[in-house]
């Protein structure tokens, strides 16, 4: 299975009730579908996955595939807390057609958690698994880390296929793809170091800035694949002062927001996670009216 390409961690809308909208949902699909992105993550970190209703989860989840076209991959976020509840959402994700699960670390108990605690819930989900998974590690979400001993350890099982590393940190990247098993993927899921990434031996990138900037974000993997690294470090330039306001600094609000700006159907996260201030809303305005002249003087 190739990784390879940009895939946007798709947000969750709401009708103005607070319900999920998956009218809204699906015209955003119809949209990404037309760009260049590889697939798209359904309820991952950026759909606020952890402020949904298993209805609603399941809903988003058939919604998704309903509306992919060929050539572009769902995957389907299946992480839970307990090992038991992970491999259950993950066949349900494999019932209703999805090919690959990404399974983020469990976190609650992190005191307690060591990297053997990470290798067996790994192998454990990986065996109970029909599908292929991918390891996903987000410490600003969770505050734990897969390392690069235990990634490359559990690469070595036949139904892990990759992961997503959100940490941002390239040593850890370099490390894997040097000590991994040839097929195993790493994909990236911070849009700030995207090209060193790339360079390092990330096969793609799972990312929040993807939802507002799909073709940006597309244009710098085909810049690098092309080896045009001078355009691509230039492009990157733009993507990383764009991500750190749009995503590092305002979060789900601010990608939803800069998704506003875009035409897409962002609108306001579920609570407790707050709106915006007008002073953000003008920042990520501006951090977009910035980015096209950015790239232009390139």
């Amino acid at each position: 299975m190739d990784l390879s390409g940009i895939f946007p961690a798709l947000t969750t809308p709401y009708r103005e009730d607070g319900s999920v909208s998956i009218e809204h949902f699906k015209a955003n699909l119809v949209r990404y579908n037309q760009t260049g992105v590889s697939g798209y993550v359904v309820i991952g970190s950026t759909g606020e996955s952890v402020l949904l209703t298993a209805v609603e989860s399941e809903s988003l989840l058939v919604a998704a595939m309903e509306s992919a076209v060929p050539g572009k991959l769902p995957i389907a976020g299946t992480g839970a807390e307990s090992t038991t509840e992970t491999i259950a959402r993950t066949k349900r994700a494999a019932s209703v057609g999805y090919k690959v699960a990404l399974v983020k670390t469990p976190y609650y108990y992190k005191p307690a958690y060591k990297p053997e605690t990470y290798l067996r819930h790994y192998r454990a989900v990986a065996d109970g698994s029909p599908i292929p998974i991918l390891l996903y590690s987000v410490p600003v979400f969770t505050g734990v880390s897969l390392e690069t001993p235990e990634i490359v350890a559990l690469a070595g099982h036949p139904n892990i296929i990759g992961m997503k590393d959100s940490s941002g940190v390239i040593q850890r990247i370099v490390e894997v793809v040097g000590q991994a098993p040839k097929q195993f993927q790493m994909l990236t899921g911070a849009a700030g170091v995207l090209h060193p990434a790339f360079v390092s031996g990330a096969k793609g990138a799972i990312l929040a800035l993807a939802c507002s900037l799909p073709e940006k974000c597309v244009e710098l993997f085909n810049l690098w694949k092309r080896g045009q690294h001078a355009e691509a470090q230039a492009l990157q330039q733009a993507l990383a002062a764009a991500t750190k306001t749009i995503v590092s600094e305002a979060s789900i609000a601010g990608v939803k927001y800069a998704m506003d700006l875009r035409g897409f159907h962002g609108g306001l996260p579920r609570l407790p996670i707050l709106p915006l201030s007008d002073e953000k809303k003008r920042q990520i305005a501006e951090a977009l009216a910035q980015l096209e002249p950015a790239v232009a003087r390139a």
